[in-house]
């Protein structure tokens, strides 16, 4: 294998590029590698509790405020999603193919989708048809079981990928974790899944002043590569693009690919991630978000950039070393850590007692019991119960306080739990609990590998 550097001058609209590139010539053919950006968008619609108090524990099953879910879905599909999706799909037609970008949807998104927005859906499958676009592995509940319950997340991240590959024909090959949630010991389980890389919050403490623009891997399974956040490019389009006080304001396509151009020639990969309400609910149209992505793939094209997806940015980029996170990290406050989920003593108390119940559920054939489960373990709920200075003045508290948000929530969970006893008393040890479950499983996997087989079989004989 040789590796070639070579300078291109290339003639933009007014000014002349020198574009570094490198190619490796291996054997019979050659690479061509490139600055490259992956656009990463996170999908998720939070579930509403509704004001619950003590007197309807016992009564009322009914948990969400599912008026306050539609609206709130219905400003989003018609500010965010459909106009988002068809620029998207403009800027892979009209780049003659050449942007890509990518999608981390919840399962509980999904199921939104079906119920409420099926034209959305609808647009999400035009775009995966491109082939210019690739879907992520993520909890099916933005939860934080990969903290609290191995198997639970495990389970999460099967029926997500399930529901994926159902819906758009795509097997996620990458992974992204609620809230960027992080640890060496949380990549080895992604590893064991199957997962060839993980995206990874740009903490300070961790990266000890290497560059996010290099692909990274675990230290101790070698083969899971780590995609890192770009934290300041991300945040300069999903905070502050829309705010006039901002030293960079207008940020323009031109000047954003500018800041990319300028790096220095061996930073390659530029992972930009944030949630899809930045286009559109967080910068409205009027703010010119819409005019600045549509202008991206121009200002690249004539800089020399090129628009990647995970899988491929980890194929054309061998690792530069190894990254390790002992202690758990996220992409939430100035330290990274979990604090703003579960740091103080009233989140501790709700989770302990919510993943307290996850064995019992898992047994359970009851529809509504694991509809309920899943909404139950959004991280928005504990986000409500955190301390004022993880809140920020831009979140929208829709509690009084964070005690408001913790009693709300425990008298859901105090009825949620008699609705578990009544199936599962507590009479029956979890020992006696955890072996059921596992037979069932072992079961589970039989029939997997079965439908598995049937499936090949089927497909050598239609090739016949």
């Amino acid at each position: 294998t040789k590796i070639i550097k070579i300078y291109v001058c290339f003639f933009g609209k007014i000014k002349k590029y020198f574009i570094y590139l490198e190619i490796i010539i291996n054997h019979n053919f050659f690479v061509v590698l490139m600055k490259s950006i992956n656009f990463i968008f996170l999908v998720h619609e939070s579930p509403i509790l509704k004001h619950y108090p003590f007197f309807n524990i016992g009564e009322d099953h009914y948990y969400f405020d599912y008026d306050a879910l539609e609206s709130t879905i219905r400003d989003n599909i018609e500010k965010c999603y459909l106009p988002a999706n068809r620029l998207i799909l403009d800027m892979i037609k009209n780049s003659n193919g050449k942007f890509k970008a990518s999608f981390a949807i919840t399962g509980l998104a999904l199921e939104v989708f079906e119920k409420f927005a099926p034209e959305v859906l609808d647009s999400f499958i035009e775009l995966a048809r491109t082939g210019n676009v690739e879907f992520l592995a993520t909890p099916y509940s933005y939860s934080l079981a990969s903290v609290f319950d191995g198997e639970e997340f495990k389970n999460q991240v099967l029926g997500q990928t399930q529901k994926i590959e159902q819906l758009f024909g795509h097997k996620p090959k990458v992974f992204f974790n609620s809230a960027m949630i992080y640890s060496d010991e949380i990549g080895e389980r992604i590893s064991e899944m199957g997962f060839r890389a993980v995206i990874v919050e740009n903490a300070k403490h961790i990266m000890g002043g290497k560059s996010p623009h290099y692909v990274y891997n675990n230290p101790y399974i070698p083969k899971l590569k780590l995609l890192i956040r770009d934290t300041k490019l991300s945040d300069d389009i999903n905070y502050r693009f829309s705010h006039c006080n901002w030293s960079e304001f207008p940020l323009t396509a031109e000047k954003f690919m500018d800041n990319i151009y300028k790096s220095s020639d061996k930073e390659r990969v530029f992972n930009i991630m944030f949630g899809y309400e930045a286009i559109g609910i967080y910068n409205n149209k009027d703010s010119g978000i819409f005019d600045f992505f549509g202008a991206l793939p121009y200002f690249a094209i004539e800089k020399g950039i090129d628009f990647g997806l995970p899988h491929t940015v980890v194929d054309k980029n061998q690792s530069v070393g190894s990254l390790s996170s002992v202690y758990q990290i996220s992409w939430a406050g100035e330290d990274k850590s979990l604090a703003p989920y579960c740091g103080n003593e009233l989140q501790s108390e709700a989770l302990n007692k919510l993943y307290g119940l996850a064995t019992r559920v898992n047994l359970s054939a009851d529809e509504m019991l694991r509809f309920d489960w899943y909404r139950l373990q959004d991280i928005s709920h504990f986000f409500c119960m955190a301390n004022k200075n993880y809140q920020g003045d831009t979140f929208a508290m829709p509690y009084e306080s964070q005690y408001a948000a913790f009693m709300n929530y425990m008298n859901v969970l105090s009825d949620f739990i008699e609705r578990v006893g009544a199936q599962f008393p507590s009479s029956v040890e979890d020992e006696e609990l955890n072996s059921l479950l596992k037979t069932i499983s072992n079961q589970n996997e039989i029939i997997a590998r079965q439908k598995e087989e049937i499936r090949r079989l089927k497909s050598e004989k239609s090739r016949r």
